[in-house]
């Protein structure tokens, strides 16, 4: 059974919640460009004033060194740094009830 505060702990990030959104909806092993470029297109704002490809590269280094070795910590998870590979394994029902909550809160 996964704890509360494991799955807590990985949704109390908005880029690592927009990174596990897209990750629940993909049907294997998903490229870090791939998962950069999906939350990247949730962060977009009109009005920014960085150059896409600066909010990319942030958006990149975030995901590769934070948020993805956090979010493998979880047993649910896995991440590949040499192949920058990223997959969701058999995900329990609670964090899949939690993720869901959060993306309906959320709007997206």
């Amino acid at each position: 059974m996964v704890e509360v505060d494991t799955v807590l702990g990985l949704l109390n990030e908005q880029r690592r919640r927009y990174a596990l959104y897209y990750l629940t909806e993909q049907d294997g092993p998903v490229h870090v460009d791939e998962v950069v470029e999906a939350v990247a297109e949730m962060e977009s704002n009109p009005d920014q004033v960085s150059s896409p490809e600066r909010k990319y590269r942030e958006i990149e280094i975030s995901i590769e060194h934070t948020h993805l070795p956090k979010a493998s910590e979880a047993e649910f998870i896995e991440y590949d740094p040499e192949k920058r590979e990223i997959r969701l394994t058999d995900n329990p029902t609670e964090f899949d009830t939690i993720l869901t909550i959060a993306k309906v809160l959320e709007g997206n």
